[in-house]
């Protein structure tokens, strides 16, 4: 039976034989926006990191060019992403070039930037702190517009109604194409929608969240949530960490691996049964582990595009070839593996 190696190299050598070696991947309207991303996308967050290939700017460029080539189109970065704050937007600034108008940046506001921004007041998402931020980006990113600019995380300190007055200020000076926010609840999706609603402001087109097949509690909420409102949903931690990659079963953890290396309790507490049985599906259906982990997302209802980050082009080329498969009758053995949350009844 082939191996997840065997199989991962024989979707490459399809894919470098191609007559077209840059496969043409799906673009999928972001919820009832305008705006359409690529079925994959490229998770900027290794770029500038400590320790990592991309930790250099030509280790960055190679990634960014590579995700090119294969058809990716959107990039997806944050302020406080990288070895110091902001390191990831300057390298994937300058990586894109004049393929900037080309493709669809993101990027993210509203974490801790260690001082990036000036003081913040832990009120990150208030109209002065949002105004400081956005024109950083701009700057790190050499551009004069984002795509679609995320706020990254709650912000208990600032009314919702300020902070999407602000990015409405953004997106009439053209500074800033669409909004989208990243880790919220389905209450808090709800309440965004409605105070915008409400005074007539810039809404939310996206929402960033956790979600993969060992991790589904984004359906309990999340998911209704954006399908009621029209929200595009970008899952981000497609791979749960690699587990989801075919790199790892209960009786394979190559010694050379990350995890191994860097998160060896993920190895301990890992749910082998589960990895073990999403084995076997691949081998009896000569599919890979990423064709099924991405495969499985982009069929769910208001799934725009998988966030996934890379260290290598080959990576990043493997996540686009593996991002046109879907499963059919499929869908309910994976259900089995990998049971839908249970809803908690509240009366």
């Amino acid at each position: 039976m082939p191996s997840a190696e065997r199989r991962y190299r024989r979707i490459m050598t399809a894919h470098a034989t191609s007559t077209n070696p840059a496969p043409r991947l799906d673009l999928n309207r972001l919820g009832r926006s305008g705006l359409a991303v690529t079925g994959v996308g490229l998770g900027c967050n290794n770029l500038g990191r400590t320790n990592a290939v991309t930790s250099t700017f030509e280790g960055s460029r190679d990634v960014v060019h590579g995700a090119l080539d294969a058809g990716v189109t959107f990039f997806d970065t944050a302020d406080n992403y990288g070895a110091r704050a902001g390191l990831s937007e300057e390298f994937l600034g300058r990586a894109l070039g004049a393929h900037r108008d080309e493709v669809v940046v993101a990027t993210k506001f509203g974490m801790p930037t260690r001082g990036l921004n000036g003081p913040d007041f832990r009120a990150r998402g208030s109209r002065r702190y949002i105004a400081k931020a956005v024109e950083g980006s701009l700057r790190r990113l050499g551009t004069d517009y984002i795509d679609l600019y995320q706020f990254h995380t709650p912000d208990d300190e600032t009314p919702v109604d300020e902070t999407l007055s602000a990015l409405d200020d953004l997106v009439r000076q053209g500074k800033v194409r669409y909004v989208g926010h990243s880790n919220r609840a389905g209450w808090q999706i709800a309440d965004a929608e409605h105070v915008a609603r409400s005074q007539g402001t810039t809404r939310f087109v996206s929402a960033q969240n956790h979600y993969n097949l060992l991790d589904r509690r984004a359906e309990l909420e999340v998911l209704p949530a954006a399908q009621a409102y029209g929200i595009g949903v970008l899952p981000y931690f497609p791979l749960a960490n690699g587990l989801l990659t075919g790199k790892y079963t209960s009786g394979n953890r190559p010694e050379d691996s990350r995890l191994v290396r860097n998160k060896p309790g993920l190895l301990e507490t890992a749910p082998w049964e589960q990895l073990d049985q999403l084995h076997q599906f691949c081998v009896e259906r000569d599919v890979t582990e990423l064709q099924v982990a991405f495969g499985w997302l982009l069929a769910q209802p208001a799934v725009a595009s998988v966030i996934a980050g890379a260290t290598t082009p080959e990576q990043i080329a493997q996540n686009a070839a593996a991002s046109t498969w879907r499963p059919s009758d499929d869908a309910a053995r994976l259900d089995e593996i990998f049971p839908r949350p249970e809803k908690v009844a509240l009366f």
